[in-house]
């Protein structure tokens, strides 16, 4: 196809030389068409001529009688770009040009939101992107009001209105303070699109831990562990246990299960014992005096 239009351009550039206009003969084009509609060419002048109308994206021929208004159906043309009108009578030609637009109604919406899955509590974490096509897939860059909705079913709805900028527009919210599934849409004109964000719980906000005798050992326990919202960060999550005792250090890392790490260390007199996970320092215990 891409052969075919460039052999068509190249022959259409030797027919727009200058070259004797034929007696009367003339054309009158459309200054603009939407995508996808009716429209019509008028010509001037008698007998008959060949009308061609080419594009990067698409070509027509349409053997013609000089006088008449040609009529072409809804659907001939739906590419958006600009349009190249030659009228060839005889040995004389007549141009003329026409912009072909998108439609200014939105029919699909592509619509990129990220990350799929990030913390609770994250300030503008989440980005939206929408760009808007009509139902020939042309980018509609007339300005539209694009909306914006972000909720779940723990937190208010988040709702912004961005007007595109040719064809686009993005927008930018915070992630909830409650874990779980957020439903994220972009709606223009009725037509809409969903995508759904992943809200996990964020770093730990507090830790403690409590201690008891446990034979030789020490038996050490965390509280459940949960983010500053108040949501239980997952099992597998790291805590590191550390025994400090005479000039002496060990340490023992931990995961979670079910929301809470469980040790066991040598009871050593006067020992200093802690918990931290990330950055997240727990309260500290001095075993036997």
């Amino acid at each position: 196809m891409r052969l075919r239009l460039a052999f068509l351009l190249g022959g259409f550039a030797a027919l727009l030389m200058p070259a004797a206009r034929a007696q009367g003969s003339g054309i009158k084009v459309p200054t603009s068409v939407e995508a996808g509609s009716a429209f019509s060419i008028q010509t001037t002048g008698t007998g008959k001529g060949v009308l061609y109308i080419v594009s990067p994206a698409q070509a027509l021929r349409r053997d013609v009688q000089l006088g008449e208004t040609v009529t072409f159906p809804a659907g001939t043309l739906y590419n958006s770009g600009h349009y190249l009108v030659i009228l060839a009578a005889g040995e004389a030609t007549e141009n003329g040009a026409f912009d072909v637009l998108s439609s200014s109604k939105p029919a699909t919406l592509s619509f990129l939101a990220k990350p799929s899955r990030l913390p609770v509590s994250l300030q503008n974490g989440i980005t939206g992107a929408v760009y808007v096509f009509d139902a020939y897939q042309n980018l509609v860059t007339k300005p539209l009001p694009i909306s914006f909705a972000l909720s779940n079913l723990s937190s208010p709805v988040q709702a912004r209105t961005v007007t595109t900028r040719d064809g686009a527009a993005w927008t930018e919210m915070n992630s909830g303070a409650k874990e779980g599934a957020a439903k994220f849409v972009a709606n223009a004109g009725g037509v809409s699109s969903e995508r759904i964000i992943q809200q996990v719980p964020g770093d730990p906000c507090s830790l403690r831990i409590t201690a008891r005798p446990a034979g030789q050992n020490i038996a050490l326990q965390t509280d459940p562990v949960r983010d500053c919202g108040g949501n239980a960060i997952p099992d597998g999550t790291i805590v590191t246990f550390t025994e400090t005792y005479n000039g002496n250090q060990s340490t023992v890392d931990v995961p979670l299960k079910r929301g809470i790490a469980q040790v066991e260390l040598p009871a050593r007199r006067g020992a200093k014992i802690s918990a931290a996970s990330g950055i997240v320092m727990g309260n500290e215990i001095r075993w036997g005096g």
